[in-house]
């Protein structure tokens, strides 16, 4: 199984669905917080 980076359209595709089913909000430290920090850190990658 081959592992694909976590972009930022990707991140912002599930804190998206959480944030509706969260009332708006995404708690910190929640797997759409994480995935959020990991675009941020592959988007520096080339």
């Amino acid at each position: 199984m081959s592992q694909k980076p976590m972009t930022s359209n990707d991140a912002a595709r599930i804190q998206a669905a959480a944030a509706k089913a969260g009332n708006g909000g995404v708690q910190k430290g929640s797997f759409p917080a994480r995935a959020q920090a990991a675009a941020a850190k592959n988007s520096g990658k080339k």
